[in-house]
């Protein structure tokens, strides 16, 4: 196993900006080099333990996703500095959309809270009578707003959206991401994993091609549950960050309202997660992790 917890210095690669999981650099090209580290981030706090191996899992299903979909996407090379080999990617500077973009085809997470609260998702009316885990019959598009190191993302409208990058930048956008959405769905669907949700990242080129940027399809920015446990009504098992998410809650004794930090995981919370990570890798992409 390896673990990278903290933004190595590279050679000929000048630091940028570190997010909750990933380092940005410039390289004397031009270009940027993204890293993905070992950083396990939770109810926009990055915990002090981390998952190793898990910014090699996050680039590898990333680069998978990325050959799968038919959709131009910023990857440049994988030939990157050995000090972040196999969890780093070169990619193109793009001008990047303020817009979380999230597509959804079942009800959990902050969708389940909007719409017990409201009946709706971002605005969007749904039926009554749905529980956690329920497959709406058409997915929809759940904008977020995009917001700072240790904020919360807020979930809105999509005339939010409209608002913030005009009503064809708007359209483009979710049109996107539900097509991509779709389309890995059904992939992952046939490969026994239930795609809950997920986020994408946009950007335009200078000719103002959508690109997909970021991770795409991880464990970090999607819910993964194995089909053949989907059960509407309750919480559903994950290969994703959940099982860290309900320790956290339910088991560690941390109050989420307390204002201090979340304690470290246990080494049992550690390794399920990192394997859990690995499993949804290797049973999408049929291929077995490297470490």
């Amino acid at each position: 196993m390896t673990i990278l917890p903290q933004a190595p210095e590279i050679p000929g690669a000048k630091h940028l900006h570190s997010g909750k999981v990933r380092d940005l650099y410039e390289l004397e090209s031009g270009d940027l080099l993204m890293v993905a580290s070992d950083r396990m981030s939770a109810f926009d706090w990055i915990l002090e333990s981390v998952i190793p191996d898990k910014g090699k899992v996050l680039t590898a299903m990333s680069l998978w996703w990325f050959e799968q979909l038919d959709v131009p996407n910023h990857i440049i090379s994988t030939d990157v500095p050995a000090e972040v080999a196999g969890r780093a990617v070169v990619c193109e500077k793009l001008a990047i959309y303020p817009v979380e973009c999230v597509a959804r085809g079942y009800l959990s997470g902050t969708g389940l809270l909007d719409y017990n609260a409201t009946g709706a998702v971002c605005g969007i009316p749904l039926p009554s009578g749905l529980v956690e885990g329920s497959r709406f019959d058409t997915p929809i598009f759940t904008p977020a707003t995009k917001a700072e190191l240790g904020e919360h993302d807020e979930n809105v409208s999509y005339d939010v959206v409209v608002d913030t990058v005009g009503a064809d930048t708007a359209a483009a956008l979710r049109d996107a991401t539900l097509e991509i959405y779709t389309t890995a769905r059904a992939m992952a669907e046939a490969r026994g994993i239930i795609l809950a949700d997920t986020k994408f990242e946009f950007g335009a080129r200078a000719d103002g091609t959508l690109v997909l940027a970021d991770e795409v399809l991880t464990p970090d920015s999607s819910r993964f549950w194995p089909a053949d446990q989907w059960a509407p009504g309750k919480p559903q098992p994950s290969y994703d960050k959940q099982i860290v998410r309900d320790w956290l809650q339910f088991e560690s004794g941390w109050d989420r309202t307390s204002g201090e930090a979340p304690p470290p995981l246990t080494d049992e919370v550690v390794e399920r997660t990192r394997s859990s990570y690995i499993a949804a890798y290797e049973q999408l992409t049929g291929l077995k992790f490297e470490a």
